[in-house]
């Protein structure tokens, strides 16, 4: 009996055993760190964080997600949105959080090996428009680590009716610019002439972006302003000169906030402010890209034939009027995610034909794909758009700034600015400290 009972026994602890060592059913198995898989595998348990400091698609992207979670075979994206992206991805980055997938990109993070080389993935670059894949290479190493899905532009936004009425036309130079705000102050006095929403850093760093970088892009040329850019080249930049671009931009804000030119509200008024006060006919102009048309058209379908464009007049005496023509709404994936499978797999299902039809036409803005045909806006501001891009200097955005010194870093500059911690010639001269020190930082 004593021996029937210790082998039961030993028994017993073989099968714990090797219960032990056979994995569950709902176990996931755990990924090679740095393994950048061809396939995802035939059973998931995946879970990716897509990082985005883009407020006009969240509840699209919302959408088009949940659709993707549906039919994913275990693979679960859940986007998460920061107003404050730019400065968020550091931190993440510092930590080891990155996310899998992220709009977010910086030219110190391309140095620095953070992003995934895209440049071999061919049945997507086959479909984009073959300018915006330069639009995207980095200028170092020619190859691609981000993919856009659109193009934008941006300018001056300005309601055609106040115009007419007014006999104003579009300004080419500062000066015809300052008139122009002047005239509609006499003229209206209850609209603000030139709206900006202060309180969201990015749009005062998309500000210095379209103007004094502006200046810089136009003057030189786009690989030469990026390589001036990477290599901090002081004798193109020229930012804290007193009569430089940067100065400059920064004279001719303090000079219409003086005059009573800004809204009154300028530091504390939100992106959704200014739609309302320009749907309201409380606000003659304002600077933003195509993605704003969309909240613009649904406060006030027959805004449609109202909306006039136009480029941003030359504040420099040897400069030219100017206009974004950029890549827009791209995506990047981490270099450290061990699921990068998984991560293409999303983006392939966000960037199909039918989902990016839908994203161009609640965005406001043109596909870079060249099979998706949306209607991306009213055909009179197709117009008025294509007539600015023709008018004007083609500029891109600054994607070479250092890492330690974003747009929002920027723009919590010019609202210290319009706060009155500067003076002009101060701005220029903090701003280019602040730009290399974002080289080290």
């Amino acid at each position: 009996m004593k021996k029937k009972i210790s082998l039961f026994l030993a028994a017993a602890m073989m099968l714990t055993l090797f219960a032990g060592c056979t994995p569950s059913a709902e176990t996931t198995p755990t990924p090679t760190p740095g393994a950048n898989p061809t396939q995802p595998a035939a059973q998931k348990d995946v879970d990716l964080v897509f990082f985005t400091g883009k407020v006009e698609t969240v509840d699209l992207l919302d959408e088009i997600i949940a659709a993707y979670n549906a039919q994913s075979n275990g693979i679960t994206v859940e986007q998460e949105y920061q107003n404050d992206a730019s400065n968020i991805i550091k931190i993440k980055f510092a930590s080891g959080e990155a996310p899998a997938v992220m709009t977010t990109y910086e030219q110190e993070y391309v140095n620095q090996g953070k992003y995934l080389d895209l440049s071999d993935w061919n049945e997507i670059w086959d479909r984009l428009i073959p300018s915006m894949r330069e639009n995207c290479t980095d200028v170092n190493s020619g190859k691609q680590y981000r993919i856009c899905t659109n193009m934008t532009m941006a300018g001056f936004w300005y309601n055609k009716e106040i115009f007419d009425e007014l006999g104003l036309k579009p300004a080419n130079t500062w000066e015809e610019f300052v008139a122009n705000l002047e005239a509609l102050k006499v003229a209206k006095p209850d609209v603000d002439p030139w709206f900006i929403f202060g309180n969201e850093a990015w749009h005062l760093g998309h500000l210095i972006e379209f103007i004094p970088h502006g200046y810089i892009k136009a003057k030189y040329g786009a690989t030469e302003a990026k390589v001036a850019m990477l290599n901090n080249d002081k004798s193109i930049l020229n930012f804290g000169d007193p009569n430089g671009a940067m100065a400059t931009f920064a004279a001719g804000l303090l000079e219409l906030q003086d005059k009573g030119l800004l809204n009154a509200d300028v530091l504390t008024a939100t992106s959704d402010n200014c739609v309302d006060a320009f749907v309201s006919g409380k606000a003659a102009m304002f600077s933003n890209g195509m993605w704003c048309l969309s909240g613009i058209l649904e406060k006030d379908p027959s805004m449609a034939d109202k909306i006039g464009f136009m480029p941003y007049p030359s504040m420099m005496a040897d400069g030219t009027p100017m206009v974004l023509v950029a890549e827009d709404s791209g995506y990047s994936i981490s270099a450290e995610t061990p699921y990068s499978a998984e991560a293409k797999d999303f983006l392939e299902y966000l960037f199909q034909a039918e989902n990016q039809k839908k994203y161009a036409e609640s965005l406001g803005s043109p596909s870079a794909f060249t099979d998706v045909d949306a209607d991306w806006a009213p055909a009179a501001v197709v117009e008025g758009v294509n007539s600015a891009i023709e008018s004007a200097a083609n500029i891109g955005y600054t994607n070479e700034k250092p890492a330690g010194f974003s747009g929002d870093d920027a723009g919590r500059m010019v609202q210290d600015l319009l706060a009155g911690k500067y003076t002009a010639e101060e701005f220029a001269i903090a701003y280019e400290k602040a730009w290399d020190a974002g080289f080290t930082s």
